[in-house]
């Protein structure tokens, strides 16, 4: 077990349990996008103009200045 996860652990030990819980529910969301960014990472890592337009479109959607798609204008 890394230092890290050993200190995490000690932190969360210290909060009484339905704090542990909600920290826990916290932390598996984080997990779970760490994972998704990680597996969209490597879908376009081998194509790094589609990579970079992926890229741009999360940072737009994170900012608030995407748009929803108008399927009638296609």
């Amino acid at each position: 077990m890394s230092k890290t996860t050993e200190t995490a652990i000690k932190l969360l030990e210290s909060l009484p349990e339905p704090a542990q819980e909600r920290v826990l529910d916290a932390l598996r969301q984080l997990v779970q996008d760490a994972q998704d960014e990680q597996r969209w990472d490597q879908l376009f890592e081998r194509r790094p103009k589609l990579a970079a337009a992926a890229r741009q479109a999360r940072q737009d959607i994170a900012a608030h200045k995407a748009t929803e798609m108008d399927y009638d204008r296609l």
